[in-house]
């Protein structure tokens, strides 16, 4: 059985910064690619990043660039979001997510979701 696991959200302040985890079980992640995105109340859900495990390439939506950082460990299933510099716009339930896809940011190409994990900026 496919399972996705998010944990690290919370709130924290603007500047701050926090680390999601999301470990996977039920598959190798080996041959997936592993997305992160969020949704804030009334938006649509938005890409925020992407891993690919089979060549390790990364992707990153403009709005999150040059603060997050996404990496794997395949040797434990899991998928951190390094978050920087966070700003009250970056409120939101993150999700991370897997598919056989290239890395992108199209929610619909993702075939594997987790629960969310609620993050809140504000001081």
């Amino acid at each position: 059985q496919v399972q996705l696991v998010e944990s690290g959200g919370g709130l924290v302040q603007p500047g701050g910064s926090l680390r999601l985890s999301c470990a996977a079980s039920g598959f190798v992640l080996d041959y997936y690619a592993l997305g992160w995105f969020r949704q804030a109340p009334g938006k649509e859900r938005e890409g925020v990043s992407c891993i690919s495990n089979t060549d390790g390439s990364t992707y990153y939506g403009d709005a999150v660039k040059g603060r997050f950082t996404i990496s794997s460990d395949n040797a434990t299933n899991t998928v951190y979001l390094q978050m920087d510099n966070l700003k009250p716009e970056d409120s939101a339930v993150y999700y991370c997510a897997a598919g056989v896809v290239p890395c992108g940011l199209v929610a619909g190409d993702y075939d594997y979701w987790g629960q969310g994990t609620q993050v809140t900026v504000s001081s």
